[in-house]
C-alpha cells in the first residue's frame, strides 16, 4: 500500500516510528518479541504505516530494510527509511531495488546524522550523495533508469517521502530545500518535531503553494530533563518551557498521563492544518492509541 494513495483519499494519515534492535531478529525467536516488533503491535490498529529508522543517531542497529520486511511479514505497512550516511551511490541504488523487490511500497529519504554523534565515532561517513540527490536518483529509477542512464530490467515502484524542518531559521531557506526535494521526486513530507502552533501555521501557509501532503511530527517528551536536553542539544527543536515545568518530578504513569495531555492539546491545534501526524514515541508507543483516541475519535 502506497501512503500517497491515502493522502489522495483526503483522510488524516497517522504514522508512528520504531527503531530496530541492536541485535539479530530471527523467526525462531518465539521466547521473546524484539522491542521494535512489540511496539509496532501496540500501534498497528491505530496507524496507517510505521517508519523504520536507519541506524538512527548514527547508532549501529539492525538494518531498516530487515526491520521493514519483518513488519511487512506481520501485515504491518512499513515506511523504509534510508540515509545517505553509510552507503555510496551504488549501494544506495541497489538497496532501493532490493527494498522494492521485497515488497516495500514506501521509502523515506534522509541525509542522516553524522557518525560523530553515534556509537562508532571513528567510522568514516560516506555522504556520497545528499537527500535531494538520492530523491532524484530514486525517482529516476521509478522511470526505469539508474542514475547513469542505464536501463533497468524492471522499474521499481514506491512512494517517495522526505523530511522538512518548520523550525528552521530562516524558514525561507528550508522552503527552498523543500521545493528542491519536490522537484527531485518527493511525494509527501514528514516534519521535524513541532511544538509551536503559530510557527507551524506560518510554515504551512508558505508551503501551501507546493500542494504536497505534509504530516506534522511530534516527539513524545518524557521528562523535564528530556525537554531541557532537546532544547540544548537538538538543533531546530524548541520545547515550550511549560512542558518541562509540567513534567517536573513526574515519573511512570503520571509522566505518561501528562505527556498524553500536552501532546493531545497540541495536536488539537496543529493537526487540522495538515494531512496527518507522524508520532516519534521513543519507546512510549503505548501512548499513540491513547492520544489518537483522545484527539481524533
Amino acid at each position: 500500500m502506497k501512503i500517497t494513495d491515502l493522502f489522495q483519499d483526503k483522510i488524516t494519515v497517522f504514522t508512528s516510528e520504531v527503531g530496530p534492535v541492536k541485535g539479530c531478529v530471527r523467526d525462531t525467536d518465539d521466547d521473546t518479541t524484539p522491542k521494535c516488533l512489540s511496539e509496532a503491535n501496540l500501534v498497528k490498529d491505530y496507524v496507517h504505516a510505521i517508519n523504520v529508522t536507519d541506524n538512527q543517531s548514527a547508532v549501529m542497529r539492525l538494518g531498516s530494510l530487515a526491520g521493514s520486511v519483518k513488519l511487512k511479514e506481520r501485515g504491518i505497512e512499513p515506511i523504509y527509511q534510508i540515509t545517505c550516511r553509510d552507503r555510496n551511490r551504488i549501494a544506495l541504488q541497489s538497496e532501493v531495488l532490493t527494498a522494492c523487490s521485497l515488497g516495500i511500497d514506501n521509502v523515506l529519504v534522509l541525509t542522516g546524522d553524522h557518525t560523530s554523534l553515534g556509537d562508532h565515532i571513528a567510522a568514516k561517513p560516506v555522504f556520497d550523495v545528499d537527500s535531494v540527490q538520492l530523491l532524484k536518483i530514486a525517482s529516476g529509477m521509478k522511470n526505469g533508469y539508474d542514475m547513469m542512464g542505464h536501463e533497468l530490467a524492471r522499474a521499481p515502484q514506491y512512494a517517495l517521502g522526505a523530511v522538512v524542518n518548520p523550525n528552521f531559521t530562516p524558514l525561507d531557506l528550508q522552503l527552498i530545500k523543500m521545493e528542491k526535494k519536490i522537484q527531485a521526486g518527493a511525494e509527501f513530507f514528514q516534519t521535524q518535531a513541532v511544538y509551536d502552533p503559530k510557527l507551524f501555521e506560518t510554515f504551512i501557509k508558505k508551503a501551501e503553494k507546493f500542494d504536497v501532503p505534509i504530516q506534522v511530527g511530534v516527539v513524545f517528551v518524557k521528562s523535564a530533563k528530556m525537554a531541557k536536553f532537546m532544547n540544548e542539544k537538538i538543533s531546530g527543536i524548541t520545547v515550550p518551557e511549560s512542558w518541562g515545568k509540567n513534567l517536573e518530578g513526574l515519573t511512570g504513569e503520571k509522566a505518561k498521563e501528562k505527556c498524553v495531555e500536552m501532546t493531545g492539546d497540541l495536536l488539537k491545534e496543529i493537526a487540522p492544518m495538515c494531512q496527518g501526524v507522524h508520532f516519534m514515541p521513543l519507546g512510549w508507543s503505548d501512548l499513540v492509541p491513547r492520544i489518537i483516541d483522545k484527539v481524533f475519535k
